[in-house]
């Protein structure tokens, strides 16, 4: 792990290539221009197919974002959204039953709002449809609305009771007029939003199917059976709702940092204000155990930082005076007084909630074909129970078991349970993985990854740590091993290329006293001629000795590493081995992909030897060296035609095409803009381990959505099975409609309690 919050938080700096494309660089190593910034996991945009990618505002049009306060049912988001897509004047469309969003793009200069409200009314009538900045309820009144309901559950349910007591002791006159009674307190809002909703031609509505299905139990003289249903019914959707929002608010809440309050720095004192109001320049102060609440720069003061919530690195971070911080990391120890330099909506707290948002609207094949067979699934179901209740009924003439039959059937009908568990399970994919650093963007991008064969890599920066340094000093002749470093430190001291400052910084360790060359001369391509006080001394690559007539000794070759190599008064003096450190977690990450029976393999724009090093090193299958850009892409390509889906992980500027053109790209984030815009995933710690950590995540995500569809259909099927053969009741039924939707909820949100693995 970096020793520094600048290199964990992925700070303002800007590793820029050497101009002189320096001269010591005898083997051809690969480095990148890397723009180290606080953005960089958020210029995220969920796009894949066209379609996802008008949601996310590429198409023409401005993109609103609503929020739908009291959607309840994901069928009739689904609806919904089928019904704002057909406007002329939407682009596209997009509602987001995990985070309650509707995702609006359209070319319209008129207000949508309240159409937009005509619609989700019409479908879910308690709907309230509010821009996103405005959203009117709070946590605290949908407890409010969950109290409310359970005194009416209660009190059906007592009469329920009193009323199957009342027919068990032979008071059958009792009994009816209690379970009518009940009936009404428990289903009577069921029935008149049934009736409301069927005037707006909603005929296929849970509502209506729950009312005909109770009502018909009625006429049969099924009474218990009716009420008993309809109290089930109750029962389940209130803990169905209970288990959606508990899902979507421990989602939320372990990626929403956002902060109320700032404490602003006065003349007079510190002042509270509202986050939103503080702007760049603003002094904050943040106590001791404090969120540090916006982006900014250390003005006085020194702590460790935690940044676990923003990178899921569990090792505290220092950071002192001068340092950039960012949002979302908390202030483990000092007291610190830090100068604002973005707003909250610039802040990484807020782009890294809009980019799960978003991610969230990015759904994935399987959503689209849930959504697809939902609108089959239910007429069919109800054509299937209209023609149970008449054929039998016309052969054997026992209409009252027939019709129970279908009764049952037209309780299973409503698709929710498949409609609602897919989302969830990708939204909760999604917000695990926030919670550990890896930002995926959508359900597409989680989706593609379960089919990952190979996963192929870039070196710099994504194996290895991309910053050079001095790893052997091997002298010549009699000279000493600190005497040519001193040497080649001095020739280099107005360097600002990574390997000659490595050089430097290497001598500075050793506390070696270097003095200022009375002249430098740079020879492009090749190396410095210096005059230092002990005569003329070259420093630089083979070429550089060639020039010189130097003989370099053929021991002088390495086999790993860079060579820079050094000439005092016309004799060969020794060389350096420059090279890049590899990540700590790089060796176990390469092993834990293997394990799981992926192929592994780099492709670098370095030496040969050096690959194959660092690849013998970590344990990499495959490598491919001395690629050019477009020749990367190519080598990608053929490793999909050996292998399969891969997956490719870089972080330079020159990986964005790869990066495109791979099943699935991931960007380091502490690499170049250019390179996490391209990528579907973005792993914010810059860790390996990262890598088998988010293929982990797909896998199980993806488990969770197929375990959730196939038990869903599963028990309906049964269900429908058994009642034909006349085995299933109607508490079977809805059983198989509400009991598992629930259960598919807490299926969805299990990968929130799995063991984060590498």
């Amino acid at each position: 792990m970096r020793d520094t919050l600048e290199a964990t938080c992925s700070i303002d700096k800007h590793h820029t290539p050497h101009d002189h494309s320096h001269r010591h660089i005898h083997n051809s190593n690969e480095h990148h221009e890397h723009q180290h910034g606080t953005d960089c996991c958020c210029n995220i945009e969920t796009a894949s197919t066209s379609e996802e990618k008008k949601v996310s505002g590429i198409f023409h049009g401005k993109t609103t974002i609503y929020q739908l306060e009291n959607l309840g049912c994901a069928n009739c988001a689904a609806k919904m959204e089928a019904k704002i897509n057909a406007l002329p004047e939407v682009n596209i469309a997009t509602i987001t039953f995990a985070t309650k969003q509707l995702k609006v793009t359209s070319t319209s200069k008129t207000d949508l709002l309240p159409i937009l409200q005509e619609i989700c009314s019409s479908i879910e009538s308690e709907v309230k449809v509010f821009p996103k900045e405005e959203t009117s309820l709070s946590s605290h009144e949908h407890m409010e609305s969950e109290k409310k309901e359970l005194p009416m559950i209660a009190a059906g349910a007592i009469l329920f009771i009193i009323g199957e007591i009342a027919e068990k002791l032979g008071y059958g006159t009792i009994s009816v007029p209690i379970f009518i009674i009940s009936y009404l307190v428990l289903g009577w809002e069921i029935v008149w939003t049934a009736l409301k909703n069927l005037t707006k031609g909603q005929i296929f509505d849970e509502n209506f199917l729950m009312s005909i299905a109770t009502l018909g139990a009625f006429a049969i003289k099924e009474y218990p059976e009716a009420v008993g249903v309809m109290l089930f019914y109750r029962i389940g959707e209130f803990f169905e709702h209970i288990a959606v929002e508990k899902s979507r608010s421990q989602i939320m809440e372990a990626v929403d940092m956002r902060p109320e309050v700032v404490n602003l720095v006065l003349d007079s004192g510190t002042k509270e204000i509202p986050a939103k109001n503080a702007k760049p320049g603003d002094i904050i102060l943040v106590r001791p155990g404090d969120r540090i609440p916006l982006d900014g720069v250390i003005l006085e003061g020194e702590s460790y930082i935690d940044t676990s919530p923003v990178t899921g690195e569990p090792v505290p971070v220092t950071a002192q005076k001068n340092d950039s911080v960012i949002s979302g990391c908390v202030n483990t120890s000092g007291l610190l007084k830090i100068r604002v330099e973005k707003g909250l909506e610039e802040s990484m707290v807020s782009k890294i909630l809009d980019s799960v948002e978003n991610a969230a609207a990015s759904k994935p094949k399987i959503d689209h074909f849930i959504t697809k067979f939902a609108r089959i699934y239910t007429p069919f179901v109800v054509i299937l129970a209209t023609a149970t209740a008449i054929i039998p009924s016309l052969i054997t003439g026992d209409w009252n078991h027939w019709i129970y039959t279908a009764l049952t059937f037209l309780v299973i009908s409503c698709p929710c349970a498949l409609v609602l568990s897919v989302p969830l399970a990708f939204f909760s994919g999604i917000g695990v993985g926030s919670k550990q650093g890896i930002l995926f963007k959508g359900g597409i991008s989680l989706e593609a990854m379960k089919n990952i064969k190979a996963v192929v890599m870039d070196k710099t920066g994504t194996i290895t740590k991309g910053n050079f340094v001095v790893s052997k000093t091997v002298p010549f002749n009699s000279f000493e091993a600190s005497e040519l470093l001193r040497l080649c430190a001095e020739s280099e001291l107005n360097s600002t290329h990574p390997i000659g400052t490595s050089i430097v910084t290497a001598a500075k360790q050793q506390q070696l006293s270097l003095s200022t060359p009375s002249s430098i001369e740079e020879i492009a391509g090749k190396g410095i001629k210096a005059i230092l006080s002990e005569g003329e001394f070259l420093c630089g690559n083979r070429k550089l000795m060639e020039s010189f007539q130097i003989k370099v000794p053929n021991e002088a070759i390495s086999h790993s590493g860079t060579e820079v190599f050094a000439a005092l008064n016309g004799t060969f003096v020794g060389y350096l081995i420059i090279s890049d450190t590899i990540k700590e977690d790089a060796k176990p990450a390469i092993s834990s992909l293997r394990s799981l029976g992926i192929v592994t393999a780099m492709l670098t724009g370095d030496s040969k030897q050096n690959a194959e090093a660092v690849a013998k090193e970590v344990g990499v299958q495959e490598t491919h060296a001395k690629l050019l850009p477009e020749e990367k892409l190519s080598k990608l390509q053929e490793i999909r035609e050996n292998h399969g889906a891969v997956m490719f992980v870089g972080d330079g500027i020159n990986d964005a095409p790869v990066l495109a053109g791979a099943d699935v790209g991931a960007a380091m984030g502490s690499g170049a803009d250019a390179a996490i815009e391209a990528a579907d995933v973005v792993f914010m710690t810059s860790n390996m381990e990262a890598i088998p950590s988010a293929l982990h995540i797909a896998k199980t995500t993806n488990k969770i959505s197929m375990q959730n569809v196939v038990f869903a259909l599963a028990v309906k099927a049964l269900v429908m099975i058994l009642g034909l053969a006349g085995i299933a009741s109607m508490w079977m039924a809805v059983f198989a409609d509400t009991g598992v939707a629930m259960l598919c909820v807490l299926n969805s949100i299990r990968i929130l309690y799995t063991k984060r693995k590498m």
